[in-house]
């Protein structure tokens, strides 16, 4: 019996092909059943951001479960960085330097009668080599003693902070989660219609470059959020342009990857944009008795 069908099926290769065929058309169901659930899911969770008053899509993260995740998430962080600085007094600094900017942001919310659901914490990481500084989402913020030793003036660590305050601000963290949730769906997909792993790699890809595009917008929008919170805690925005003279010169200068395929703007560029957020900030001049 079995000799039989085995004979029957080579002297009818259309059913073979008959059975291929429905084997491809039930992957491309499922796949576009699954990406059609994701980017309905992504775009159906739209929260209005309290502090800035953008809709954002965020995948239903609330404040508070922000608060919880950058918690939990912050001895692993410092961990990678080397833990915790042992320096009291740069510690102390950055505190301070924290305090008083997230002071000055809460008297302009309060006069703006906008909420404020983040408890901000300021940290210094052991790492002296990666200059480097970064929010989780909920207001844990961090340091390396690398950038920090790199400052020559306090206005330069305001403007640094200021600007890692406003990825908190700007939910950016929950964005990218959400666009994560998004893009592993779509992978997902790839994958199933495909057939096989290579697919899903190739959709990993090329989010992977969407989201960075994603990343360098972000790195925009918190470097006016720096400018602003610098100011509105007293020090002169040009701090934060002389940021940008570090950050190019922990780079290596012009030189490094395509601007496209990085994370961040290339700080020629960065600097250009905040030029434009001082002008923009200041139409008839930058205020007298800024530090």
């Amino acid at each position: 019996m079995s000799n039989y069908r085995e004979y029957d099926d080579y002297r009818h290769p259309q059913r073979q092909r008959s059975t291929g065929m429905t084997g491809l058309k039930l992957r491309l169901l499922i796949a576009v059943a699954i990406a059609g659930f994701s980017l309905v899911a992504y775009l159906s969770n739209t929260t209005v951001n309290p502090v800035t008053g953008e809709h954002q899509r965020v995948g239903g993260l609330t404040e508070d479960a922000e608060v919880r995740l950058g918690l939990e998430a912050a001895p692993e962080m410092a961990r990678q960085f080397g833990g915790l600085s042992d320096n009291i007094r740069n510690t102390k600094a950055v505190k301070q330097m924290g305090a008083r900017l997230v002071n000055a942001l809460y008297h302009k919310l309060a006069d703006e009668g906008k909420p404020m659901h983040y408890s901000f914490e300021f940290h210094l990481l052991k790492d002296m080599k990666t200059v480097n500084a970064f929010a989780l989402p909920g207001g844990q913020v961090f340091v390396t003693e690398a950038i920090y030793n790199a400052f020559t003036d306090e206005g330069q660590l305001a403007g640094v902070l200021g600007h890692e305050i406003g990825h908190v601000l700007q939910r950016h963290g929950a964005q990218r989660m959400a666009q994560g949730q998004l893009l592993q769906g779509i992978s997902g997909a790839a994958g199933v219609a495909g057939g096989d792993i290579n697919s899903a790699r190739m959709a990993q890809m090329v989010g992977g470059l969407i989201t960075m595009q994603y990343g360098r917008n972000d790195e925009l929008e918190s470097d006016r959020w720096g400018v602003e919170l610098m100011v509105m805690a007293g020090y002169h925005p040009a701090h934060m342009l002389e940021v940008m003279d570090i950050l190019e010169e922990a780079s290596g200068g012009a030189g490094g990857p395509p601007e496209f395929l990085s994370t961040h703007p290339r700080p020629a560029n960065r600097r250009e944009y905040i030029n434009q957020v001082i002008a923009d900030r200041f139409p008839y001049g930058i205020p007298e008795g800024l530090k």
